[in-house]
């Protein structure tokens, strides 16, 4: 596997776990109430250090079981199979729940319930409810599935995990970036932000976790085609 095609699979499983609606929309709340940048900075931090740990922690189990994850060897292949078949459910899921109501999805109530806990408790049921979420699982095991089978050292494995984190957590870092720069200046932004999420974010989810699923679809049928 080349470099480019290497850091084009961790972008594109990285985009798929930075847009979590709930995580976006707690943040872009956090934001907007009062001391933004501590309780904003930290749940994005926590965030950070949840994605990169997730990593590591895949990456050394993989090591310690000689997994391998060539294309065509059967753990990469069931991998991206079972990936596949997560997603289009999700996918179709975010999109028919979404014209059947025809309302803001049902997440967005508990955003307010969320906020009004105590930090070190709102922090740890947000990265409890970022490893736990199927969907997430299957990108961060896809991306160590892919950090594996390119066969790095251990300093190109620390570099590409960072490079992963950065993109899990895109969605995250520009509002609070945003907040750091100029409060009152997109304070405007970040309201309308938020009411665009709440309308539109399950079909973003939607969309995204269909493309996904087409795209480790066919990797899996490639893989059983070399096998």
């Amino acid at each position: 596997m080349s470099q480019g095609t290497l850091w084009a699979e961790l972008v594109a499983y990285g985009s798929g776990i930075t847009l979590s609606p709930l995580h976006i929309g707690l943040l872009l709340l956090l934001l907007l109430g009062p001391q933004p940048l501590r309780r904003g900075g930290l749940l994005v931090l926590s965030w950070m250090l949840t994605v990169a740990l997730m990593v590591v922690l895949l990456l050394t189990a993989g090591h310690g079981l000689l997994l391998s994850m060539a294309q065509g060897s059967s753990h990469r292949t069931g991998l991206d199979l079972l990936a596949a078949g997560a997603l289009l459910a999700l996918g179709l899921k975010e999109l028919l729940n979404r014209e059947e109501e025809g309302n803001p999805p049902g997440w967005t109530r508990q955003l307010d319930r969320f906020c009004a806990l105590p930090l070190p408790l709102l922090l740890g049921i947000s990265s409890g409810l970022e490893v736990i979420s199927p969907d997430d699982l299957f990108l961060f095991a896809k991306t160590a599935s892919a950090l594996l089978a390119a066969g790095l050292n251990r300093v190109q494995e620390a570099i590409c995990t960072a490079g992963f984190t950065l993109a899990a957590s895109l969605a995250l870092l520009v509002p609070f970036l945003a907040v750091l720069i100029g409060r009152e200046q997109v304070l405007p932004l970040l309201e309308r932000a938020k009411q665009l999420l709440f309308l539109r974010g399950d079909l973003l989810v939607g969309g995204l976790s269909l493309v996904l699923a087409g795209y480790m679809g066919w990797q899996g049928i490639e893989g059983l085609q070399l096998r």
